[in-house]
């Protein structure tokens, strides 16, 4: 009998030997707090682009789209991120300003997840974004925008090899 591609991805490890240890109850207050704790651990255990994440958008049409940024900067409890107005990201918000972020770093089994109401940033921020890329050859693009997620929820999940794993979640009130 031959191998079938379930049989394949079966036999795939689905984390690390060794994943950290998460205990709810020893949270902070605030998820921007936890999600930096998780980031600085990332960065220290030399996780590829810990700043990386998946922004799903919905657009005019409903249908959802995904794609992978970067993370710019995390400021007053909003999670900051930019590109093109005239993508289909910039296009979908325009339409529907609500997304998600979604952060995996597998090395740590972690997984943490931000939902919420986007809105764009004054054009100052997006203009200092622009300016800061690496090799940029243009001093200003007007289609550039930045924008921020206000969460009205982040989950923050750890994997466990028994299969049991932790999850936590912050809800915005109201």
């Amino acid at each position: 009998m031959s191998e079938t591609l379930r049989d394949r991805l079966r036999a795939l490890p689905a984390f690390a030997d060794t994943l950290p240890i998460f205990d709810p109850t020893t949270t902070p207050a605030r998820a921007d707090e936890l999600f930096l704790q998780w980031l600085d651990d990332a960065i220290e255990r030399g996780v590829a682009h810990p700043h990386a994440c998946t922004l799903s958008t919905a657009g005019p049409t409903g249908h959802v789209t995904a794609r992978t940024l970067i993370l710019k900067d995390l400021v007053h409890g909003q999670w900051v991120f930019a590109g093109a107005r005239s993508t289909r990201k910039g296009i979908d918000l325009a339409a529907n300003p609500s997304a998600a972020l979604t952060f995996y770093w597998p090395e740590l089994g972690r997984q943490v997840r931000v939902t919420g109401d986007v809105e764009e940033l004054p054009s100052d921020v997006a203009a200092a974004d622009w300016a800061a890329r690496p090799a940029v050859t243009e001093p200003h693009n007007p289609d550039w925008a930045a924008w921020a997620l206000q969460p009205t929820e982040v989950e923050f999940w750890q994997a466990r090899h028994d299969r049991q794993h932790v999850r936590h979640w912050y809800r915005s009130e109201g």
